[in-house]
């Protein structure tokens, strides 16, 4: 038979407490009994129900309510274990919230200190958004009506752009893989601009994949910027902190994400008015120059070879001038228009192109996978258009 001494009894005792799953990240809920503040920081209570108590101990520093008093009602997240020198049970606590607050808001607020510590919420370290991006990534429900809503803006505003739907699941105990896997798929991509990852509103739970530390730190990881547009507007999630930039609606995300065409067209036309503007009054103010110099001429003693030379050197500086200026002009002038034509679809069918469009439901043939044998299309060329039928079964799949 072993006889063990009081130390050995109370380490054997800390050593099970320590390796057990549950007492090591528990939740409890009771009222503060007697409590006691150390110079050092730390706290000293105790946690009671109607039956029973047990001791805790709160170290400096830990997150939740700052003014703890004698018989609140809180909820205590830590781990259980045995105070050697005294043989006591306690419970460290690490996190205490009043009690009404959900489980869901302290794991929340728990996951928002964790990450913001480590500078992942940093402001410094985001990226802007490209003013005229090519090509836009979108991670979302395949399904749902974001996605659709997303193409809807983004066809009106700034039809150039190529968007790229990379599926994911956003809501459920698999949504955060499926969400990582995303962005793992994003990072692997060329040539993509900025990503728009989204969902339409729910509740907190419905929200939660996009709390989770994986998929957090998913979006810190990505490879280019990153526009976070979950749920509405009163809808706050941690992505929304470590993305480059928050939209409060997948609709508004679409709308950051490009310019919009009409406002180009205009600033274009404002751009060629201040230019005409600016060669007219360049033109005037020469004439009057150049109409004036004789009369001056008169008052300089008579020299008229020496004159001469010097009235064509000025007038020869001046067409130089006016030459150089009016290039500047008109090279700037030709790029705003070879940039208002990019955006003209019909400049592309002029280019060979055409508008494939599926008649079963409408939407535009982008890739393979759009069309299967026997669909009926409609091809619109550059002058006019025709129906055709899909013979070919042959096809490949891969997306990029």
């Amino acid at each position: 038979m072993s006889i063990y001494s009081i130390s050995e009894l109370n380490k054997y005792l800390k050593t099970l407490l320590n390796f057990d799953n549950i007492l090591q990240d528990i939740w409890v809920q009771g009222q503060i009994g007697s409590f006691t503040k150390a110079a050092s920081g730390h706290s000293y209570f105790s946690l009671r129900d109607s039956d029973s108590t047990i001791n805790c101990v709160m170290f400096k520093g830990i997150s939740g309510i700052t003014e703890i008093e004698t018989g609140m009602s809180v909820v205590a997240h830590g781990r259980v274990s045995v105070y050697e020198p005294r043989g006591q049970l306690q419970m460290i606590v690490d996190v205490i919230q009043p009690e009404g607050v959900g489980l869901l808001q302290i794991q929340f607020d728990q996951m928002k200190e964790k990450l913001d510590k480590e500078g992942l919420f940093n402001e410094s370290r985001k990226r802007g958004i490209p003013k005229f991006p090519n090509r836009i990534a979108v991670i979302t429900s395949p399904t749902g009506a974001v996605w659709q809503d997303i193409q809807n803006v983004i066809r009106r505003r700034y039809p150039v752009v190529e968007l790229l739907l990379i599926p994911s699941i956003v809501q459920g105990d698999s949504a955060s893989k499926s969400l990582v896997n995303s962005f793992e798929i994003l990072n692997t991509l060329n040539k993509v601009d900025v990503v728009i990852v989204a969902r339409g509103g729910g509740s907190l739970e419905d929200l939660w994949p996009f709390n989770e530390e994986l998929v957090a730190r998913a979006v810190y990881s990505s490879s280019v910027p990153v526009i976070s547009a979950i749920g509405h507007e009163t809808d706050f999630t941690i992505i929304d902190m470590v993305a480059d930039l928050r939209a409060s609606t997948p609709s508004i995300a679409a709308e950051i994400a490009v310019p919009d065409k009409e406002e180009l067209l205009t600033s274009v036309k404002d751009s060629g008015s201040k230019l005409l503007f600016y060669l007219e009054n360049l033109l005037k103010r020469n004439r009057v120059y150049l109409e004036s110099f004789p009369k001056n001429l008169e008052k300089f003693i008579v020299d008229l070879d020496l004159f001469r030379m010097k009235i064509d050197d000025c007038l020869n500086s001046i067409v130089k001038q006016f030459d150089h200026e009016f290039e500047i002009k008109k090279t700037k002038t030709q790029a705003i228009v070879e940039r208002l034509n990019s955006l003209n679809p019909n400049a592309v069918l002029k280019r060979g192109f055409a508008i494939v469009q599926n008649k079963k439901n409408d939407n535009i043939v982008q890739n393979l996978n759009d069309i299967e044998p026997g669909d009926l299309v409609n091809i619109t060329l550059n002058k006019g258009n025709f129906e055709a039928e899909v013979l070919s079964d042959k096809k490949n799949r891969n997306i990029d």
